[in-house]
């Protein structure tokens, strides 16, 4: 769920300052970008020096920056737009009263008040000063302006006494954020089964039957339904595309049996199963177990069929909503169709090679969206984020229908 995301930290004056390198480094390994903002006394318990190289961005302090005789300006206002997440750990106690009541005396509280994004705050104190009216009013009134607080946990802390106070652990605060992002969304609970890219059919050990196929459609749906909150098993073909994210399992494989397999395995707890991947429909009948050598005159290879992967789980279907690509070069739509209702498929995505920009090895994509009630919707060319983003549009209308 952080995948992606623009994280700002801001870091204040407690000895819990300390933690902030364990959290940067989680936060950057779950996929995120992350700047830092630190108030003056911060630098006191922990190095800009280190929270720089570790976040591989300059760490901001003070408003000004004078460096070689010249001087520039930190400006709070892009600071608080580039965030997509603001998070503020630890948060003291008087950092929380500054920011319930609007004092904005440092670079910090600048940019708080200028950020847009959700703003999230781990507070970090001693128990008594935590259990102080004036801690819990300031929280809840952070609280009501729509901030979200990461609980204090208990335990040993600074002074020696054991309670109340201390911030939450780096990995903590981070499982906190990916689930108060996944709450809400449409995929939550979900686990999707997607396949992408070809299949390679051996012929002997160097050589293959296979096509054209990136994969880039297959990895851009599974991105896509990990960010709606899915767990995605991503069951993938050769390819040269790789994918980092928590909620994305991926599986590889190389040939259509391996493929089927795979998919059999994981289909009874799937609930949504894109089949995005170009199988092929034909393996030689045998495999040379050396390599072929040339000779005189033609070569016949004896073909067999592969299993139909997407039949075979239209078959199996119980609960599961089961979603089709269709790649055509004439009778489109009556083709796939054919196809829909053959393979007892909830919906299909039609393409066609006809159209300029679409189909293999291109950034883009033109579609057609199909549902088993025979509803058509067509869509212009798009880069292909943007047709997962309308394939997962109409799946998820017709499965919260």
């Amino acid at each position: 769920m952080l995948g992606g995301k623009n994280i700002l930290l801001g870091i204040t004056g407690g000895i819990a300052a300390y933690k902030t390198t364990f959290l940067v480094r989680l936060l950057i390994k779950a996929g995120a970008q992350v700047k830092i903002v630190m108030t003056q006394s911060a630098g006191s318990f922990v190095s800009p020096l280190t929270l720089s190289t570790l976040s591989k961005n300059p760490v901001l302090t003070d408003f000004i920056n004078e460096e070689d005789g010249s001087i520039s300006w930190n400006n709070h206002v892009e600071l608080g737009l580039w965030a997509d997440i603001m998070l503020i750990a630890p948060a003291t106690a008087n950092t929380l009263s500054k920011m319930a009541n609007g004092v904005c005396d440092n670079l910090l509280m600048a940019t708080y008040l200028s950020a847009k994004c959700p703003i999230y705050f781990a507070p970090a104190m001693d128990l008594d000063m935590y259990q102080h009216p004036t801690t819990k009013a300031s929280i809840e009134k952070l609280t009501s302006f729509g901030n979200n607080l990461i609980p204090a946990e208990s335990g040993e802390l600074a002074s020696g006494l054991h309670g109340e106070g201390r911030m939450a652990e780096p990995e903590n605060i981070v499982q906190f954020l990916q689930d108060h992002l996944v709450e809400g969304l449409p995929l939550k609970g979900k686990k999707v089964l997607i396949t992408a890219g070809p299949t390679h059919e051996a012929i002997d050990p160097v050589r293959f039957l296979g096509n054209r196929s990136s994969g880039t459609m297959g990895f851009e749906l599974a991105k896509k339904a990990a960010d709606l909150g899915a767990e995605v098993i991503l069951v993938s073909g050769p390819t040269g595309l790789s994918i980092q994210h928590t909620s994305i399992k991926l599986v590889r494989v190389t040939s259509a049996q391996e493929m089927y397999n795979e998919c059999h395995a994981h289909y009874p707890t799937t609930d949504i199963a894109i089949c995005a991947a170009a199988v092929a429909d034909y393996r030689p009948k045998q495999v040379a177990k050396e390599k072929i050598k040339k000779e005189d005159g033609g070569l016949t290879i004896a073909l067999e069929r592969n299993p139909d992967i997407l039949l075979s789980l239209g078959e199996s279907k119980a609960h599961q909503f089961l979603v089709g690509f269709a790649l055509e070069t004439q009778n489109e739509l009556e083709n796939a169709k054919g196809k829909l209702q053959r393979k007892n498929l909830d919906g299909i995505v039609l393409n066609s090679l006809k159209d300029d920009g679409a189909g293999f090895g291109s950034a883009t994509n033109k579609i057609t969206f199909i549902d088993k009630n025979l509803q058509i919707k067509t869509f212009g060319l798009k880069t292909k984020p943007e047709v997962a983003s309308d394939i997962w549009e109409e799946i998820i209308a017709r499965i919260h229908a």
